[in-house]
């Protein structure tokens, strides 16, 4: 029965969802990609609020019942049978009675298994198309043949682009990059390699007195460049959401300084490389949301970029990458022992980053192993001293989110 009650769910959601996109045809930029999607949705939302009226959607709501609840309203969470009345209701009455609408949707298309993208590009197609990472071992890649098989299904998104339309790629991303033979639209890449047409160099993780700042970097495009300097967040990955941002917003006819002034008000996501006060003088880099094999690698290379008088890495588990798993979760290890003063794993996969970690050089009383963040939260809060740069990472299912909330300053 309550599979029959979704099932209906998600029928009448796709339905008013179709019939409202039709009524009120607004432009759709859609983002797809293994990592960075939530970054760059809310790096264009900043770039795009500044020139049209827009929506974005909210948290995760990325899938069969997130994408439909951001085309007919501005939900930002979910609730019980009330609330699906309600927005039913609601949606109803917007179609019989016209009303204010966004110019602009923003939405994120989840591809967790074979078919996801299909199924969400034929409730709403978008016009421009961004695709962020795919990288060599991605999310949810157990559910696919593998790798390239993440990368088709995600290409759907801008294989189904009309020929005025804009396909926003990854330069720098292989599987990405190579989506530009599968679209008839106009293609935009991005990135920090020499081809890119948005550019971004001279990246820096700012810091002073050891504290962390933010970031800075030039954005090129053509012979025109300018430069942008972002507060409170860290990481390369905060720069390809920047540049992204900036090929959508060029898209549109915004000039480089224009963008540059509206990333200023970007805000990190929370539990996305946010930095924040921790306990005893220190710094948290909470990056708990998710990982991936290409995330958990870029959050540690910005740990390593950043100075601290030591860094503790607190790391989790990955989950559904399949065959994967043990081969990724070493690679991580061996990635720890070169960046870390201790390392903290939390899980049973995350074994294999601390004993790889161990094999490659790193002292066997620096590394802590615990098997759920909450035998975990108090004994990390223990290690922490004055000047110490703490990053906690795992996939969500984990829930590092709680140490998180142990070792920050309130």
């Amino acid at each position: 029965m309550k599979a029959l009650k979704l099932k209906f769910l998600k029928w009448i959601l796709r339905t008013l969802a179709i019939w409202t996109v039709k009524k009120y045809q607004p432009g759709v930029i859609g983002i797809t990609g293994s990592v960075g999607k939530t970054s760059t949705k809310e790096a264009i939302l900043a770039v795009m609020r500044s020139i049209r009226r827009v929506r974005a959607s909210s948290g995760n709501f990325n899938n069969e019942i997130g994408l439909p609840l951001t085309v007919l309203g501005d939900w930002d969470q979910t609730g019980g049978l009330i609330f699906w009345i309600k927005v039913i209701c609601r949606s109803f009455l917007r179609l019989m009675f016209s009303g204010t609408y966004p110019e602009i949707l923003i939405l994120e298309y989840a591809a967790d298994r074979p078919g996801d993208i299909k199924y969400l590009l034929e409730i709403v197609k978008p016009q421009i198309s961004v695709v962020t990472a795919i990288g060599d071992i991605p999310t949810h890649v157990e559910y696919y043949s593998g790798p390239d098989a993440v990368a088709r299904e995600k290409s759907r998104l801008v294989e189904t682009l009309p020929t005025i339309g804009f396909a926003v790629l990854n330069y720098d991303d292989e599987a990405v990059f190579d989506m530009k033979d599968r679209t008839r639209a106009n293609v935009v890449t991005y990135g920090y390699g020499d081809g890119a047409q948005v550019r971004i160099t001279n990246f820096e993780n700012r810091s002073e007195n050891r504290r962390p700042l933010g970031i800075t970097f030039k954005l090129e495009h053509g012979s025109n460049f300018v430069p942008v300097r972002m507060e409170g967040v860290f990481g390369k990955t905060q720069g390809y959401a920047a540049a992204a941002a900036a090929a959508v917003g060029l898209s549109f006819g915004m000039n480089l300084v224009r963008v540059a002034e509206a990333l200023s008000y970007y805000q990190a996501p929370a539990h996305r490389m946010k930095m924040i006060p921790g306990v005893k003088g220190s710094y948290v880099i909470d990056d708990t949301y998710n990982a991936s094999p290409l995330s958990m690698r870029a959050a540690i290379e910005t740990a390593k970029s950043l100075r601290a008088t030591r860094r503790i890495g607190v790391l989790g588990d990955m989950l559904e990458i399949g065959k994967y798993t043990i081969e990724a979760h070493e690679m991580i290890g061996r990635l720890s022992a070169k960046v870390f003063d201790i390392l903290v794993t939390v899980g049973a996969r995350a074994k294999f980053i601390a004993e790889a970690a161990h094999k490659a050089g790193l002292p066997k009383k620096s590394i802590h192993m615990y098997e759920t963040a909450d035998e975990a939260k108090l004994a990390v809060q223990q290690l922490i001293k004055k000047g110490d740069m703490v990053l906690v990472k795992a996939s969500h299912g984990i829930q590092l989110d709680k140490i998180v909330e142990e070792i920050q300053q309130i």
